[in-house]
């Protein structure tokens, strides 16, 4: 049962220096293996599957009779499917595309209000809320708005700078 304990505990200290040594065991095999493993060989997956055999095995070791065997039998099945968990998971997180920065497409038909008036063909601000956060632009509109009327943005100018209308009640 020590030796499961062991390989337990080994697994969770190689989990803690994953997080240190991040990318370090894909760095060793990028060249020789080709990406043929694909994160398969990540620390996150290996200390999993290590944890799990050794966790799993000496629980199998201290309430059943089944023995060394029977513990490593029960062990590298859990163990897989922690490895395999570590992997999806890991993967999951680095596939994800919901982190997009919000672009100047976004702000078109997003209502807020004057802060500083408008003169006809000039240059005033607003303060817009952009993917829940108010952020201030500098704003051009065709007619005069006065300082808190509500607006809508009409068009993008650059990246600091929108065109708007004044919303009609």
């Amino acid at each position: 049962m020590t030796w499961f304990l062991g390989l337990g505990i080994a697994g969770v200290v190689l989990l803690a220096l994953s997080v240190v040594l991040d990318g370090l065991l894909e760095g060793f095999f990028d060249g020789l293996l080709d990406g043929m493993f694909d994160g398969l060989l990540s620390l996150p997956v290996i200390s999993g599957f290590i944890s799990m055999l050794g966790f799993s095995g000496a629980i199998v070791l201290g309430t059943t009779g089944l023995g060394t065997l029977g513990a490593v039998a029960v062990g590298v099945p859990a163990g897989a499917a922690a490895g395999w968990a570590a992997y999806r998971l890991s993967r999951a997180l680095i596939d994800d595309s919901s982190g997009a920065a919000p672009s100047g497409a976004d702000l078109i038909g997003v209502a807020g209000s004057v802060v500083t008036a408008i003169p006809a063909g000039g240059y005033g601000e607003v303060l817009v809320r952009l993917a829940g956060q108010p952020v201030k632009f500098a704003a051009r509109s065709e007619s005069p708005v006065a300082r808190g009327t509500e607006i809508w943005v009409d068009r993008t100018l650059s990246h600091t700078a929108v065109s708007v209308r004044p919303v009609d009640h």
